[in-house]
This record gives C-alpha cells, structure tokens and sequence, in this order.
C-alpha cells in the first residue's frame, strides 16, 4: 500500500498511527507542484517497527522536516526538481529490506537510496544497489559490519558509501572508559548470534582479540540467541571468570533481562559498557534503576559543537526542536538521520544530473561536506567507501528534566571535539 502525504497539511508519523497496517508511504509535493518540475525520488528504508525500531525513530520525523525544507524544491543547474521521498519500513528484517529494495529500484526508480541504520538494514540495502547499480549512502553501522560481511576487505564497492566509526573506535573508548575505574581488568562479552554480533564478536577484527591486546583480559562464551530468556551460562562464565566488566553489543530486550538476571544471580560486575542497547533513553528506562551506571559509546550528542549545512541549526538546536515538537528525550540517531539527508541533497545539487544514477554516484563519491556530525568526505578512510566520524564515550546518570541523562565520560578518541563532562564511576547496583 502506497500512501501520499501533503506535508504541509498532515502530520505523517500520525497518519501512519492511525492505519496502523500501512507500511509503505510517499511523501510528495502536491501534484500540481510536481507537474510543474522534473521529480527526483529518492528511497529510504527505516526499521520503523520491530527490535531495531529505536534506531528508525527519528527517521520518518527528519523526513518530514526535510520536504518542508525542500517544497519549492531545489535548483540544480539551473533547473528546478522536486524532491519525492519513498518511506518504507523494513521491519527490523534483512530479508524485508532487500525486497523493499529492489523494489524501489526496479519499479520505482529511484536516483539515489538511503537505508537510515543497523547492519541489518544497511548490508542487504546496499547489496540491491551494488546489483543494479543505484548510489547508496548509509550510517549508523560500524565500517566493518559494512564491509566485512559484504566481500569489500580487499577491494572498493562500485554504488555503495557509508560514514560512520569503526570497531577500533569503539574499543578505544570502551577501554578508555574501562582503564579511568579500578577493577581487575577482567571482560565478559555478551554478543548476539546474529550479523552484528558476529561482527563485534569476531575473532579476527572484533572485540574479544582486540580487548586482550589492550591489556584486558576477555572471556568470549558462546553467543546468545536474540530474545532469549536465559542468560544463566554467560553469567556462569562471568561469575567463575571473576569477570568485573561486562562488554559488547545488544538489543534493548536482551539487555533487560541480562541486567535482571545478574542481579537475580547477584553478579554486579562494577562496569557494563555494551553498543546498542544503551543508546536510547527509553532504553535506560526500560531497565529501571538497574540503568544508572551503565555506560556505551555516543556517536551523537546535542553537545557536538557542529552545525546543519541545510539549516544552520546546531546540535542543540536540532534536539531542542525534537523534543520541544515530539515530547521525547533527544536521542543519538536525530543527528545522523539529519546528516544523511545533508549528505544526500549535497550529491544531488553537485549532480551534472540528477536524474541519472550514475552521475549521482559520482557526486556522491565526491562529497566533502561539513554535516551535524562533522565532516563527511570519502577517499582518505580505513577503505575506499568509508568515511569515519567521532565517537565517545557515555554514562547515563540520573537526570533533571528527564529521567536519566547521557554524560560524556571519556574523550580520549577525539579531544578537540569534546571534552567530558563528569568522570565515569561504577555501577551502584543499589
């Protein structure tokens, strides 16, 4: 079902609410407006709904935010063309967003593609577009679960760009967060038998080996199936380990009932730092006091000192918007979701045309552009398709207006960016 939204008359995210089964959806200029310019359409795949659904929170919100930026449309040399956006929820599903995928290209023709976030979204979004040939851009992955899984360690991809940081970023801020508390130096890690866990779980480019050349120790039992309900043989491992940190990458859910049943088991390791699950307030929430303490990487942060290149609004501009508007705590995917949509208007103005696929990639291969979450430029990465972009690390305390606040605790990675905020301490478990 397709659905097409005036932006200037409705409230997209509240009509979707109310279908409750649609999804699939156009937001477009009013037809008399489209009639009038050449139409670029340009298609976003989201984990609108599912366990990945925190991370496609802001993503039908910044569309939105993006076609009343562009309702008159935008000039390309010269010529005006009207921006389409073609919103679809993959579900939180590989297999789902690889047939959205191929049939946005196939059947909707699309110029360029934007799959907003998660390894499961991204790969199999990306893999379309490498196989019929369509410029694609991404985020909110580390660079070597786009390239790894994918067959890009040893050459380039032809369609396909990513920015974000990598798992060496993230272990330098784990560790930095890890080495400024007294402890033993011992690390349980908790991964998922799933593309992200494997990633982040890999004996060869992941945590576990890169953790021991640290200087830790790290004790890797086997990984658990999402949405288990038992966690007893991965505590069993960290309790007999001695195990005073807990290390690694999980979904909300998982993270829930692993907290819970440390404490029922009374293992309170002094320090859990894992990816993910501990991003979003609702997140830390659903955890209850349990979440005081507990740490991750931030990626994004109203305190980032960058600003829009679409609207010149700074960090904390854009997250006074988003909650002022939504009723909600900011969240750490509003600044990439914003970004992504820099970079993609950016490739199409520098387009020779905008209409063609491969123009559009070139352009996109190009770019060299100053975003909200810094600057985003190709070519001089760990890989020819990679742009990195900062990281740190994040405590979440006890908040003023919410209930729990992100606090940066460790710059170590990128001191002239941030400087942090409050120093790290362990878990209460109280």
């Amino acid at each position: 079902m397709t659905l097409t939204i005036n932006p200037l008359n409705m409230d997209r995210r509240s009509l979707l609410k109310g279908l409750g089964a649609v999804t699939a959806a156009t937001i477009a200029l009013p037809r008399g407006v489209r009639a009038a310019a050449k139409t670029i359409k340009v298609g976003v795949i989201s984990p609108m709904t599912g366990p990945l659904s925190l991370f496609g929170d802001t993503d039908d919100y910044t569309a939105n935010k993006i076609m009343d930026l562009v309702k008159d449309g935008i000039e390309i040399g010269g010529e005006t063309y009207n921006i389409e956006i073609l919103l679809r929820d993959a579900q939180s599903n590989p297999n789902k967003a690889a047939e959205i995928a191929g049939d946005l290209i196939l059947n909707d023709e699309v110029r360029i593609m934007l799959p907003a976030s998660t390894t499961d979204i991204n790969n199999p979004t990306a893999d379309q577009c490498e196989l019929y040939g369509v410029p694609c851009i991404s985020s909110n992955s580390p660079w070597q679960a786009f390239v790894m899984p994918r067959g890009g360690a040893d050459q380039p991809f032809e369609w396909t760009y990513h920015f974000f940081w990598g798992l060496e970023d993230v272990l330098g801020t784990f560790t930095g967060m890890w080495k400024s508390i007294e402890t033993n130096g011992k690390v349980g890690m908790l991964f998922p038998r799933n593309a992200d866990g494997e990633t982040w779980g890999n004996n060869d480019y992941g945590l576990p080996p890169a953790v021991r050349d640290a200087g830790f120790e790290a004790f890797a039992p086997s990984m658990f199936e999402p949405r288990t309900n038992d966690f007893s043989a991965q505590i069993a491992e960290f309790k007999n380990n001695n195990c005073e940190i807990v290390g690694g990458i999980t979904y909300v859910a998982d993270l829930k009932t692993f907290i819970t049943q440390c404490n029922q088991q009374n293992y309170h390791p002094k320090v859990v730092t894992v990816a993910a699950a501990l991003l979003f307030p609702s997140g830390i929430e659903a955890m209850g006091d349990l979440g005081e303490g507990m740490s991750s990487e931030v990626w994004w942060t109203p305190a980032f000192p960058y600003k829009s290149s679409l609207t010149g609004q700074t960090s904390r501009d854009l997250a006074d918007i988003w909650e002022a508007e939504t009723g909600k705590q900011w969240t750490q995917p509003l600044g990439y979701a914003h970004a992504l949509w820099e970079v993609v208007l950016d490739t199409l103005k520098r387009s020779e045309n905008p209409l063609d696929r491969m123009a559009n990639r070139d352009a996109l291969k190009a770019t060299n552009l100053d975003t909200i979450v810094g600057n985003i430029r190709f070519g001089d990465g760990p890989h020819a398709n990679i742009c990195k972009t900062p990281i740190f690390g994040g405590q979440w305390v006890k908040g003023e207006k919410w209930p729990f606040d992100l606090k940066i605790v460790d710059s170590s990675l990128n001191p002239d960016v941030l400087s942090p905020e409050i120093q790290m301490t362990p878990i209460s478990w109280s």
